[in-house]
């Protein structure tokens, strides 16, 4: 019989509230601890953050009362990837599975990535990030590549529309809101999309390939007309729609591209086509091609864009959450994808 593995939950927003939900139900983990940010959940039990009955788990704003309880793992859902966070878990010798804008490590740069990977080694503890997009993305993409031969480029295109996902301080850091005419705009989009770039270098741990250069490319839309999406507002004439492309470059071709189509409100100019999924291209012989779609569940309530944002949390949790048991039995160190077996939703069932 498998042990239940220990974990601490670190962070409550939408995503780390996906985590709890799957946390809470899986048949192997067990919820020992939960850092948050807010003051107000502080002593809060963790099952009235999630509008679930009481846990016995109450919520702390004390990192050091986290690492005292000495969990297997933390499943860290910040905003954003926190070095220190990381270093002082790793070194606790505490692994961790996260969604934090970390997948590689390779868009913190070099200084953090190698303080990371120096953490863990001193610990003896892993570190694997994903989440649907970067992260599950690039796995199903080269999945899709074993199909094929003579391949000239893998291609993962996210295209969905963004107004439930109510979090401002994400659609700011790429630019949404800002004039058309903001100086630096391109610049702006690609620090706050920097994670994905993750994935292209994670695409060539898995293919064995060097790339010459890592590229970021962007292309703005504006709306026409004021929008209120409830959790920020964006004036008329401002960036509403994005698409980026990262694209890893090898002799002057582009070999793998992780690209996003993003788009807020009913219409954009230029518009953006969206396919309302997430889509994989393989050009090679044969070309394989297909759309990943997910849909509420028969007795899901909701209908507006944010609660049915509740799917997307979920895709984004249950990757770095289904990847715990694996990630327990890996060698201390940044892990990707490529470190482990097939990832699948163990423990997730309906008896």
């Amino acid at each position: 019989m498998e042990r239940v593995i220990r974990v601490a939950q670190w962070g409550t927003g939408g995503v780390g509230q996906s985590a709890l939900k799957a946390i809470l139900t899986s048949k192997h983990l067990e919820l020992v601890g939960c850092r948050v940010y807010d003051d107000a959940k502080v002593g809060v039990d963790v099952g009235s953050l999630i509008g679930w009955p009481d846990t016995g788990v109450t919520s702390t704003n004390d990192s050091q009362k986290i690492l005292d309880l000495k969990p297997d793992v933390v499943s860290y859902n910040a905003l954003w990837a926190n070095v220190d966070d990381f270093c002082m878990i790793l070194e606790a010798g505490i692994s961790i599975v996260t969604t934090s804008s970390f997948v590689t490590g390779h868009n913190l740069g070099t200084e953090s990535r190698d303080r990371i990977e120096a953490a863990a080694q001193a610990g003896r503890a892993a570190i694997f990030g994903s989440g649907i997009h970067p992260g599950f993305s690039s796995y199903i993409s080269l999945v899709a590549a074993g199909l094929s031969r003579d391949i000239e480029v893998i291609r993962f295109t996210e295209s969905v529309d963004c107004s439930g996902y109510a979090s401002a301080e994400t659609w700011r850091s790429c630019g949404f809101g800002l004039p058309l005419d903001t100086p630096n705009l391109k610049s702006l989009a690609e620090s706050g999309m920097r994670v994905f770039s993750d994935g292209i270098y994670l695409a060539g741990q898995a293919l064995g390939l060097e790339f010459d250069t890592v590229r970021f490319d962007a292309d703005f839309s504006v709306t026409e007309q004021p929008l209120d999406l409830g959790f920020m507002k964006i004036d008329a004439g401002c960036v509403a729609g994005l698409i980026g492309h990262w694209r890893g470059i090898i002799g002057g071709r582009s070999v793998v591209e992780l690209n996003q189509g993003w788009k807020m409100g009913p219409s954009v100019t230029p518009e953006i086509e969206l396919s309302g999924g997430y889509v994989v291209e393989v050009v090679g012989n044969p070309n394989i091609s297909f759309t990943l779609k997910h849909s509420p569940p028969s007795d899901f309530k909701g209908s507006t864009p944010v609660e049915l944002m509740e799917m997307n949390l979920i895709t984004t949790a249950m990757p770095a959450i289904n990847a715990i048991p694996h990630l327990l039995k890996a060698e201390p160190g940044i892990r990707t994808y490529v470190d482990f077996p097939l990832i699948t939703s163990r423990g997730f069932l309906l008896d």
